[in-house]
């Protein structure tokens, strides 16, 4: 299984840099890992106390994010080094201000493997929610630098739950972390089901994160104004094929203010928007005195989004008609009824809050009409999902504090 890993990361390795020919990010995937034992040895303090974390992706970042400042704020005497596989976490949080060493994760070979962890040498490391790299692993094992898995969630067709050699050499990854720190109950029987117990139900760390979202979510005068006392739907982290659904919604419901904030920012896309929503303008181009004056308006720069949240009366969130949904959860702590289409099964907090009245999945333009016109006319249906979403992320604040005793014994 070694060799095929192996082989696996090579032909992983080719491609990409096959792909740097016409594709932006593998082309920042590539560049990003080239010469990177240099630039860490560049940034290494010599005698300095490293804790190493290490996440797929911004989503993995925002729920990385409430632990790593809480160690730099509980333990000054610790450095952070953050590394990131996706050119999409990165290239966003590479000025992170909480983190003394960002870079891309190298590719997991041993030899990487190696090198890495000889400069870094962390006390402790993290992986955020389902990174598994073999190599990277082995050699923590081996050097015996406690490894825990941060806000994991397990379902039942993963690889480690197979009855076959891949599945046993996928288990045998789990076995060598020191300790696994779960969302949610069912990810504990799955693991127990093939005698992993060393793991804690924590809860998923993203509530505490967005919790202070709420807390520190900044105003915007300017929105207040284009809102103009109508209804706001806020659509966030949106892809062509929501934003097809919610152009033909808006442009037959002039009446309803829209937000749109695309999940990329790029002069095409800004252009496109523009194209498909009638009477709208992008914010760069807002001005006080006309702001109230557009139904949509085209968030092009990043970073607003989360703030923007708090003027909606509920939201729309992107990719369900994709991979699967954005992170719900920055709406629904400012209370914010949540929309989103049908890819949303692999997320725990999208069936919770379906099953309790706080979110609609839709799957077309009729149904996305229907659930949108009622939550408009019901201001009282429109109210109760609102304190269903607002009292959810309030229940499950806390796994931030219940990692920090573990690990620290504090």
């Amino acid at each position: 299984m070694r060799l095929l890993y192996q082989a696996g990361i090579f032909v992983y390795s080719f491609f990409a840099k096959t792909a740097t020919l016409y594709n932006s990010k593998a082309r920042q995937f590539v560049r990003g890992r080239k010469n990177w034992q240099k630039s860490l040895a560049a940034k290494i303090e010599t005698n300095a106390r490293y804790v190493w974390f290490h996440c797929a992706s911004l989503g993995e970042f925002e729920q990385g994010r409430p632990l790593m400042e809480e160690i730099k704020s509980r333990f000054p005497e610790y450095r952070i080094v953050l590394t990131f596989f996706s050119p999409s976490g990165f290239e966003i949080r590479k000025n992170y201000n909480h983190a003394d060493i960002i870079l891309y994760l190298p590719l997991d070979t041993k030899k990487n493997a190696k090198s890495f962890l000889r400069m870094v040498q962390p006390e402790i490391a993290f992986f955020i929610k389902y990174e598994y790299w073999y190599f990277f692993i082995n050699e923590l094992k081996k050097r015996e630098i406690p490894l825990y898995i941060v806000s994991a969630i397990f379902r039942k067709d993963q690889y480690f739950f197979k009855d076959n050699l891949l599945g046993k050499w996928y288990r045998n990854m789990l076995h060598k972390t020191t300790h696994l720190f779960l969302q949610d109950k069912n990810s504990a029987e799955l693991l127990h089901s093939i005698n992993i117990n060393n793991y804690t139900i924590s809860g998923d760390t993203r509530f505490d994160r967005v919790a202070t979202i709420a807390q520190n979510a900044r105003e915007i005068p300017i929105v207040e104004k284009f809102k103009n006392s109508k209804i706001l739907l806020v659509a966030g982290s949106t892809w062509k094929p929501d934003e097809e659904l919610l152009a033909d919604y808006a442009n037959k419901n002039p009446e309803i203010k829209m937000i749109i904030a695309p999940h990329e920012v790029d002069h095409d896309i800004i252009n496109r928007l523009e194209t498909m929503f009638m009477h709208s303008i992008r914010f760069s181009k807002l001005t006080e005195e006309e702001a109230g004056n557009y139904h949509v308006l085209i968030v092009d720069s990043i970073g607003m989004l989360s703030s923007i949240y708090k003027y909606g009366h509920f939201a729309y969130i992107g990719g369900g008609f994709g991979a699967g949904i954005h992170n719900i959860l920055e709406a629904a702590t400012f209370g914010l009824p949540v929309v989103f289409g049908p890819n949303h099964q692999k997320f725990k907090e999208a069936l919770d809050l379906i099953n309790t009245g706080g979110a609609y999945p839709v799957e077309d333009a009729g149904n996305l009409d229907r659930i949108l016109s009622a939550l408009v006319n019901n201001s009282s249906k429109r109210r109760l999902a609102s304190e269903i979403c607002k009292n959810y992320v309030a229940q499950n604040t806390g796994a931030t504090h219940h990692i920090l005793k573990k690990v620290f014994n504090i």
